[in-house]
């Protein structure tokens, strides 16, 4: 029988195999889940500080009447970037971000399951947010909205290049999206931990799941009707000229076929961290489990039926308008599940500390909470008809958004910050940023419940004095700065602990989920042995009598966990029961995925000045893929297994491209 070697020997071999390059080869070739999902955090966090000067700029417009800080087309400009980089550049990128970190860690795996296609989404988005921030720095911003209705849009009213950087650079931008979504759902459903069945996947990866499906089923629509609209504008085509026989409302029922699934897209994810921090905090599992999944699945497939209620006043019969409206109230049902979820929680369990994430946590609940009430207001059809398009439906999206968004990714934050660098935030600067960032959002965005019944329409960029507006925009404003405040102490707190923050240890919340049993920061490998799952908080469940110590591990997981061949690779797991099926072998860092990148941006960007330069392109993203896919089939021995890291060959010899292997477990090595 052969000795298995020890852990410090099992370390250095993993480390050797999982370790990324060196200096600028690593930011170039890294493909590393935790690198790539941190890397969108980061850069959707810049977008954010980006989008809230915008916000703080159109704030000091609107302050008092007949004010010239911005003129309309500037206006126009920075409420249209506003919500672009909101609804695509911030929200979904830094979830999907923090789902990219976490969920591997979550499930006891490795990697990602193409951890390629994952770099290769990050460059995809931070090419097209530069790009989209490039033109608004040129002075060739779009500057219809986020929206982006037509026929407003069209060539004969935005005759520039304009509205063409939003359709390319949006629809260049979903690409990404939906390359997170496939990675996302194959990771889940064929890497998890031996043991880890369907029943104790955590709630947060749950919530991602979900989102990841629906955003497979939801951003087609967006790519296809913004794809529409470059071919009107750049090919002169007429899907949405009426005089040549297309349909302007076409437009919006594609958008918003998108568009209100990707409040949920936006939402579920953050309802995971909420479901992940409040039992954490509260000393217990999360109260009805199932139904809070069941209940997330529920959303997930009512909010591809409630679209019309953005259009209740396009014309429609009213049968059609009532099939919406109850659409959109039924699906208060499972959202008041998880409420009522987390208060169960709450009163069950043992609230031994009031840290800032389960501040930023109840602070949600209570937000979510009015911003679902005038969500079922505004679903009824004659209340629709009043308050449409004037400043309550902006309090109300907010409310929602910001509220059911922006404090749970705060909570998050807080929450996994000492996983990521070893360093815990501080607690006093903490609270001060919560409670400043929740009276300033109160202060600046309920008053426009009011000034919305009084008749205030959203889109303007400025009012004339005496009707009554005057001093709720001025004190909305004024909330606004206290929450520009409160960003500016987040922002110091996250600098100072990022370097000089104090040692949080491997676990300073006490976690249940599979996160926290690794070191903070994880290591290369993320697990120096393959966990295996036997409950739903596997930190918080006692193995049985007969399981054998941690150290002992069955022949086949033992195999896994010290890597004998010098490859990247990690077990391959059955759907539903999360039983061992095999291996997967993982690919090194490598360039292809940007330069991939690169080749598409030439069709998408270079077709703004010519369309000849789309075919262009597309040769070369051909090229790329070859290059991607390229087998190379060296012998593979420890002196030449392609461990050290060189620029001209970043992929282990005798191992192709991309390449998965799958052994039977009885065909591993089983000694002990």
């Amino acid at each position: 029988m052969n000795a298995r070697p020890g852990t410090a020997e099992i370390h250095d071999r993993l480390d050797r195999v999982w370790s990324p390059p060196r200096g600028i080869w690593r930011f170039l070739t890294a493909v590393n889940h935790r690198v790539v999902g941190l890397r969108f955090m980061v850069t959707a966090f810049v977008f954010l500080l980006l989008g809230g000067l915008e916000a703080l700029a159109m704030r000091l417009q609107l302050a008092q009447p007949l004010l010239g800080i911005l003129s309309p087309e500037a206006f126009n400009q920075a409420f249209t970037m506003h919500g672009s980089t909101m609804m695509f550049l911030f929200a979904v990128p830094f979830l999907e971000g923090l789902a990219i970190y976490l969920v591997p860690l979550m499930i006891g795996a490795r990697e990602m399951a193409f951890p390629r296609l994952n770099a290769f989404g990050y460059w995809v988005y931070l090419i097209a947010g530069v790009s989209l921030y490039g033109a608004y720095l040129f002075g060739y911003a779009p500057d219809s909205g986020w929206y982006n209705y037509v026929p407003l849009t069209g060539i004969g009213f935005r005759p520039g290049v304009n509205i063409d950087f939003w359709v390319t650079m949006i629809t260049f931008l979903e690409v990404s999206a939906l390359v997170a979504a496939v990675e996302i759902i194959v990771t889940v459903m064929k890497h998890r931990a031996p043991g880890m069945s369907l029943d104790r996947i955590p709630v947060f990866v749950w919530a991602i799941l979900i989102t990841s499906f629906m955003i497979v089923f939801a951003m087609p629509a967006l790519m296809l009707t913004s794809l529409m609209l470059a071919l009107d504008r750049m090919a002169g085509f007429h899907f949405f000229n009426h005089a040549a026989g297309g349909d302007p409302l076409l437009w919006q029922h594609l958008f918003w076929f998108f568009g209100h699934p990707d409040v949920y897209i936006m939402l579920l994810p953050a309802v995971g961290v909420v479901s992940t921090v409040i039992p954490v905090f509260c000393r217990r599992p999360l109260a009805g489990y199932t139904l809070v999944v069941v209940s997330a699945l529920i959303i997930g497939i009512l909010s591809f039926g409630v679209w019309v209620h953005h259009m209740y006043t396009v014309g429609f019969a009213l049968v059609g308008l009532s099939f919406f409206a109850a659409a959109s109230m039924l699906i208060t049902i499972p959202s008041a599940i998880q409420i009522f979820a987390w208060i169960a929680t709450i009163w069950q369990g043992k609230l031994h500390a009031i840290a800032t994430p389960m501040l930023f946590s109840l602070g949600f609940i209570v937000l979510f909470i009015l911003g679902g009430i005038t969500g079922i207001m505004i679903a009824a059809v004659p209340f629709n008809w009043q308050v449409h398009d004037t400043y309550f439906i902006v309090a109300h999206f907010h409310y929602v958004l910001v509220g059911g968004v922006v404090l749970p990714i705060f909570a998050a934050i807080y929450f996994w910050f000492p996983k990521v660098t070893g360093r815990l935030l501080d607690e006093g600067l903490g609270r001060w940023h919560f409670w400043l960032f929740f009276g300033g959002f109160n202060i600046s965005f309920f008053p426009m419940h009011i000034v919305g019944f009084e008749g205030m329409p959203r889109r303007v960029y400025t009012y004339h004095p005496g009707l009554g507006w005057d001093g709720l925009n001025l004190i909305s404003t004024g909330g606004a700065l206290v929450m520009g405040a409160a960003m500016v102490i987040f922002l110091w707190n996250l600098v100072v602990s990022w370097r000089v923050g104090p040692s949080a240890g491997h676990d300073p919340w006490g976690g249940n989920t599979l996160e926290w049993a690794t070191t903070s920061p994880p290591q290369s490998y993320n697990f120096l042995l393959v966990p295996i799952v036997r409950g739903k908080d596997p930190l918080w469940s006692e193995p049985p009598p007969d399981a054998p110590p941690f150290q002992k591990r069955p022949g086949w997981l033992a195999e896994l966990s010290e890597a004998p061949d010098l490859r990247r690779d990690q077990i391959i797991t059955s759907p539903v029961t999360a039983e061992p099926l095999g291996r997967a072998i993982m690919p090194r860092p490598s360039l292809w995925p940007l330069w991939l990148a690169l080749a598409l941006t030439v069709s998408f960007l270079g077709a703004i000045a010519t369309l000849a330069l789309v075919p262009v392109g597309l040769a070369l993203a051909f090229v790329a893929l070859v290059g991607w896919h390229w087998p190379r089939d060296e012998p593979l021995d420890d002196e030449s297994s392609g461990i050290e890291d060189t620029p001209g060959n970043p992929e282990p010899a005798g191992a192709p491209f991309g390449a998965r292997e799958e052994r039977r477990p009885d065909r591993w090595d089983a000694n002990e």
